[in-house]
């Protein structure tokens, strides 16, 4: 099955479009420990990545790359063919925890970026994820799944190209946790976006993904699988039957590297 796969995984790669992000990494250490190393991978202008792999392998690293927040590595992001250097609003990073300030209100977290500049386009925000209405609320007063949405509502102000996601969706329940996903898919579309999420979480990962791309040990290249289901993807697949064989192809090639 494996060798089925990487044979699809050439042809797909054989097929893809011209990237509109491309990261080539060629080293990344923390100390003495290399993290990152011949890393290529290339997103198409509107695709979901799913990045997945064993703790510490670079998940986290290559997203805060990508953003602009690290430039101690050795290589190039590149963004519709230009380098990228430093933090840019064509890039938007979502945390694992929201990160809003306590002190200011819903609106005032969401339009931190320009204090406010653009303040006009808060509401609009606040329909697409689902909290019209909560512009003056303190964020003392919102749920989890709601810190989140805000926390959305911030990384789509300044009319990103891309969005970098970093286990959004870990820190709530269950059915939040879906009804976040599904945002996060009709936001994307909503906004022509190019996703890059970092997940632990496999079914997850090939719910919202058109690629699952799996880090290993650094300087082998990542295992990618093409998920090939078309949207919007019903129950089958966020239940994991329609894609069982997928999932367990990925299952066994995550185990075998946490072997070596």
């Amino acid at each position: 099955m494996h060798r089925h796969l990487q044979h699809h995984q050439h042809q797909q790669h054989i097929r893809e479009p011209a990237a509109l992000l491309d990261i080539a990494i060629d080293d990344k250490r923390h100390g003495e420990r290399r993290v990152l190393h011949g890393l290529r991978l290339q997103l198409a202008r509107g695709e979901i990545i799913s990045l997945i792999g064993a703790s510490g392998c670079g998940k986290s690293s290559l997203l805060n790359i990508v953003a602009g927040l690290d430039a101690a590595y050795s290589g190039a992001i590149r963004l519709g063919g230009l380098r990228q250097r430093g933090a840019s609003g064509d890039i938007g990073l979502i945390f694992q925890e929201p990160r809003l300030f306590p002190w200011l209100t819903v609106a005032q977290n969401i339009a931190f970026a320009d204090d406010g500049a653009n303040a006009g386009r808060v509401p609009a925000l606040l329909e697409q994820v689902g909290l019209p209405g909560y512009g003056g609320n303190l964020i003392k007063q919102l749920s989890g799944g709601q810190a989140q949405r805000v926390a959305i509502a911030r990384g789509l102000y300044t009319h990103p190209k891309i969005l970098l996601l970093d286990e959004p969706f870990s820190a709530v329940d269950a059915f939040t946790r879906m009804k976040l996903q599904d945002l996060l898919l009709r936001v994307a579309r909503e906004h022509g976006l190019t996703v890059l999420l970092v997940t632990h979480d496999i079914d997850e990962a090939l719910y919202l993904g058109d690629r699952v791309v799996m880090l290993e040990a650094a300087g082998a290249p990542p295992a990618i699988f093409d998920v090939g289901a078309a949207r919007p993807r019903g129950q089958r697949c966020r239940s994991g039957a329609a894609l069982a064989p997928l999932r367990s192809a990925i299952l066994d090639r995550l185990h075998a590297a946490q072997a070596i």
